[in-house]
Order: structure tokens, then sequence, then C-alpha cells
């Protein structure tokens, strides 16, 4: 049977962060665009990852409103985006078979992965995406 590749259910539209953006903008993407991973790059070379998650761990107790969702913008001026994203970063190839991502949901915890073509980053692969592949699949 042959394997599907990565390329076929990733996501191709990037919305990305530069080392230098503030947390207040990553914030604003990941509400704009209703996403909760954001790869982090410096020039073409991607240097981390940033989940909402993330965010909403530096946040304080105090500083989320009633629906403890929406983090007060202040908290952020205390931290840069390289203190916040996580710097370990694996990833996969836009040739891999999903089997690769998954195994690496699985083992490594993670929701998101960048999916890289030749080291450029060329898209982003989460555990949604592979849910809703499956799901396609299976009806």
């Amino acid at each position: 049977m042959k394997k599907t590749a990565i390329h076929k259910l990733m996501t191709r539209n990037l919305i990305k962060l530069n080392l230098e953006d503030s947390l207040t903008k990553a914030e604003s993407l990941f509400k704009s665009n209703n996403i909760r991973h954001l790869p982090v790059v410096s020039g073409h070379k991607i240097v981390g990852m940033l989940s909402y998650n993330d965010l909403l761990r530096i946040s304080f107790a105090d500083s989320a409103n009633d629906d403890g969702d929406t983090i007060e913008t202040t908290v952020y001026d205390m931290f840069t985006l390289e203190q916040v994203m996580s710097k370990q970063v694996s990833y996969v190839e836009a040739s891999d078979a999903i089997e690769v991502a998954a195994e690496l949901f699985i083992h490594q915890n993670f929701h998101a992965l960048p999916v890289l073509e030749k080291d450029k980053l060329v898209g982003i692969v989460t555990t949604t995406d592979m849910i809703r592949y499956y799901n396609t699949k299976c009806k």
C-alpha cells in the first residue's frame, strides 16, 4: 500500500513569526487566524515554535479575564519571544509519510510540526490535520 506524504495534508499558507516579533503580535495572530501554533523564523531558518499554551503559561492567574483565555498584554512586556518559544524543534520533511508525523505526535507529545523541504519551511502539520485526514479516509 502506498503511503501518503505529509505534503498532501499540511497547511501551506504559513502564518509565522520572526524572532524579533513581540508576544502581543503572536497573540494577535493566534486570535485573528484561529490557530494554536506558530513557527518562529530567523531569516529563512526555523528557530522555534510558539503555541498559544506557551502564552497562557506565562500569564499570571489575575492577568487573565473571566473566560481564562484572554491575557493581559502587559505580561508580554516581561518576556521576549525567544524566552517563551520552544527552541528544540522537531520537524518533518514534506515527502515523509504521515506516519512519521504521527509517531512524533505520539512519542514527543507535540501537536504541531514544521514541514521542511530542502531545509526551507514550506508548511505546518498539526494533530488536527491528521484527525481531519483520517476522518475523511474512514468515511
